[in-house]
Formats: structure tokens, C-alpha cells, sequence
């Protein structure tokens, strides 16, 4: 995988996703700078890959927070002397069964902060870096929250904006040889299990929302290693050619999201024709 020997920051790595995709880093030769908000797993998990031969440093703190992204670079290439992967698995449940009409505005802004500034912080940070050296390659985490079969408002919002600035961020710094994608992942962790999650899912079945077999997945999610595969593949050289793209995995499955581009639904020359009236617009428009 040409992976052994380079430098990875993880943001949201003590925990979930984030920790798998750390370990399976770590496993092949990586060099990890792990942040986390939580000290005590910060530290558990620096100590369990160097205890294995591993190298890793912890920096503590929400990589949402200014100065924390920054101070992760910093380590990489103050401890490593390189840094040349960038993962965000940062991220927060939404408050239980919370809708546009429950959540708080504060509620909502702390979900913007956990999912999509934690991820501009970790491309602001890591890419002046890549672009300076020409090469480089993040991965973000999406959720499939963001096309809105889930319900809720902060979080399929913030994940949503998650894509939207990775395929912008792809463009912008692919002449820099610097990749950007997107993992948005189904697996088992701590936001993915429990009494109010089951709860959770079966509402959104009751109510509609979900079909019976996303709800099945959703009820029986496979194992965090499952996906931190494709984590690490797209950080490593063999994937040199794939940016701008946004993949959905869980268990045995790998989706891939094409482009979105819109379906034409009528069209005349504005230069030779008036604007459309609603009688028209009512006539092209009706998806009955």
C-alpha cells in the first residue's frame, strides 16, 4: 500500500471510526498524530500503538476549535519531520430524535462546528501544508444523513456542507497535487448503538423515512474495520488518481456518488423569450 513510513494527524481518532482508522494506519507503518477531546483516550490510544512498535503523539482538543488543526500539523512534522495524510472522524451525535422544530440554535451550531468546521479547520491546516510540498491527500467523513432519508437538521446539514466543501476543496488544490475525498460510513460504534439509537431507527421506519432494508442496516451495522479500509486506501499512493470523490461504505458495501448535475426540465432562449409564467412552470414542474 506504500503507506509504511508517512505521517498521518487524525482528528476524532480515540474513539469509533476514527480509532479503526488510526489502528489500520498505524498497522502499516504510519506515523499518527491522534487528537481527540477526551485526554484520557488520547493518551489510551498513543500508548496502544507505540506498546506495539507503533509511532504516535496525542494532541487533545476539538479539531473544530481554532489552533487546534494547526497545533496537529505542527506535531507531525515537529516529532516526524513530514506529514503527508490528513483524516477528519471528528463528529457528534445529534441531540435523540431531534427535527428542524426541536433542535436549539445552539444545538445547531454545535453540530455545524463538530462536522463541517472541524473539516474546514483539518483542510485550512494540513492543505497550506500539502499545496507547499505538492502532494497530499485528506479524507473527510460524510454520512448518508446529508441526502436526508434520516430525518434530523444539524447533522445531515453539517455532513452535508462536508461535501459540498470537499469536492470544492478537490478542485481548488488538485493543481497542487493534493487529493480530497470523502468516506461517508455505516459501522458499529458508540453513535450506532444503544436503547435510543434502536428507538431512533424504528421511528424513522414507522414514520417512513427509511425502507426496511436501510432500516435492517442501520439496526445491524458491521464492525468500524470494515470501513477504515477504504480510509486507507485513499490515503495511500495507489489511490494517486482518485480527488473530488465521495463514497458511502458499510460492512461488505462500497457505493461511489456520482456528480450531481441536474435534469432538464424545460428550456427556451431568455434572449427571444419572456420569463416563464406560472401556468408554464405549474405544466413543467408537475412531478404527479
Amino acid at each position: 500500500m506504500t503507506l509504511a513510513g508517512k505521517v498521518a494527524v487524525v482528528a476524532g481518532a480515540s474513539r469509533g471510526i476514527g480509532l479503526a482508522v488510526t489502528y489500520a494506519l498505524a498497522g502499516r507503518g504510519v506515523s499518527v498524530v491522534v487528537n481527540g477531546r477526551d485526554p484520557d483516550a488520547v493518551a489510551e490510544t498513543v500508548t496502544e500503538i507505540t506498546g506495539g512498535g507503533g509511532f504516535a503523539v496525542g494532541v487533545v482538543g476539538s479539531a473544530a476549535d481554532d489552533g487546534v488543526a494547526e497545533t496537529m500539523v505542527t506535531a507531525a512534522l515537529d516529532h516526524f519531520g513530514a506529514l503527508d495524510i490528513a483524516v477528519n472522524c471528528a463528529g457528534i451525535a445529534e441531540p435523540d430524535s431531534s427535527t428542524v422544530l426541536t433542535i436549539t440554535p445552539t444545538q445547531f451550531r454545535e453540530q455545524i462546528e463538530a462536522h463541517l468546521v472541524s473539516s474546514y479547520q483539518l483542510l485550512h491546516s494540513a492543505g497550506k501544508h500539502f499545496a507547499d510540498q505538492r502532494s497530499g491527500a485528506i479524507v473527510l467523513t460524510g454520512s448518508a444523513a446529508s441526502t436526508g432519508i434520516f430525518g434530523g437538521s444539524g447533522y445531515p446539514a453539517g455532513k452535508g456542507g462536508v461535501n459540498a466543501l470537499a469536492l470544492a476543496a478537490g478542485a481548488d488544490l488538485r493543481e497542487f497535487g493534493v487529493r480530497v475525498n470523502v468516506v461517508m460510513p455505516g459501522a458499529r460504534s458508540r453513535l450506532s448503538t444503544g436503547a435510543e439509537y434502536i428507538s431512533h431507527i424504528e421511528e424513522l421506519h414507522r414514520r417512513g423515512l427509511l425502507d426496511a432494508a436501510i432500516r435492517d442496516a442501520a439496526l445491524d451495522p458491521a464492525p468500524a474495520e470494515y470501513v477504515a479500509a477504504l480510509y486507507v486506501y485513499l490515503a495511500s499512493d495507489r489511490a494517486a488518481s482518485t480527488t473530488g470523490q465521495i463514497y458511502t461504505a458499510s460492512g461488505g458495501f462500497i457505493g461511489r456518488y456520482d456528480a450531481a448535475t441536474p435534469k432538464l426540465v424545460a428550456y427556451r432562449d431568455h434572449r427571444s423569450s419572456p420569463p416563464y409564467t406560472q401556468d408554464e412552470l405549474a405544466e413543467v414542474l408537475d412531478v404527479s
